[in-house]
Order: C-alpha cells, then structure tokens, then sequence
C-alpha cells in the first residue's frame, strides 16, 4: 500500500526537530450537500529544522518516531515571506 502524502501550512515549529502541519480539506455533507472545511493537524518530523511558520510543505506517512509523531517533512514547497 502506498505512503500518504499531504500538503499543509506549517502553524507551530517550537519544538526541536518537530513542526505541527495544518492539513485542510473540504467535502460534501452527506444530507445538506452543503461543502464543509476540515483542518487536522499532524505532528511532523523536520531533521535539519528548516521550516518556519507559515512555510507551506509536503508530508509523508513514516515510522513512529514518538508518541504522536508519525509524519515526516520531505520538502518546503512555499516559504512564507515576512
């Protein structure tokens, strides 16, 4: 089965090694038809801690790394300019 692969905003990089990754996605509520926003955040692993606030990234499914932590950065597709 292939890897996941998600592309998200970086909203925290407080930790060491370790970015959070807002992931969006939208969809159809089933009975108003209505569509929707979803935001799920995942604790991704970032090894040469690059990645700032605001960076938009790519994500891939990894082995666990820590409790929470089963993503990992593979590149920064946009930088946030400030």
């Amino acid at each position: 089965m292939p890897k996941k692969l998600y592309k998200g905003k970086v909203v925290s990089d407080k930790m060491q090694k370790t970015v959070v990754v807002a992931v969006s996605t939208a969809y159809q509520h089933p009975l108003y038809k209505k569509i929707l926003k979803k935001t799920t955040k995942f604790m991704a692993h970032d090894e040469k801690e690059v990645c700032k606030i605001g960076d938009t990234v790519e994500i891939i499914e990894s082995r666990p790394r820590s409790k929470k932590k089963r993503w990992e950065v593979i590149r920064i597709v946009e930088r946030e300019d400030i």
